[in-house]
């Protein structure tokens, strides 16, 4: 289940680096050009969306490579990269699966209550 969660992290971290570039930069554009923004709308929270383009993606990374020795914490910051990116950019066609996949990988994470060492995370 700990590789699963790691392979899991992974793909929705790399997904995610390509929403955040696109979202980061959308919210950049609109802050120069406002005539963008008028056009195609305005985002709410730009400091947010900002803040969520960076950090998920990372967090997705940083939980799946601690998901092999460290589950519980990895599973954290899985699912809390799954909230982040929830918030940030809601659920549709672009999101479902960097979403799902650390959702699912955080869950697998945690749910590794038996690890496959000696050392238990709990």
């Amino acid at each position: 289940m700990r590789s699963a969660a790691k392979a899991l992290g992974i793909f929705a971290g790399v997904i995610g680096m390509i929403i955040g570039i696109f979202s980061f930069g959308y919210v950049s554009l609109t802050e120069t050009h406002s005539e963008v923004g008028e056009i195609f709308g305005v985002v709410t929270n730009p400091a947010f969306i900002k803040a969520a383009s960076f950090l998920g993606p990372i967090l997705a990374i940083t939980g799946a490579g601690m998901a092999k020795y460290r589950a519980l914490w990895g599973g954290g910051l899985l699912l809390v990269s799954a909230v982040m990116m929830y918030a940030a950019f809601g659920f549709n066609f672009a999101t479902m699966f960097p979403i799902g996949m650390a959702g699912v990988g955080g869950i697998l994470a945690i749910a590794a209550g038996k690890p496959d060492e000696e050392k238990a995370h709990f």
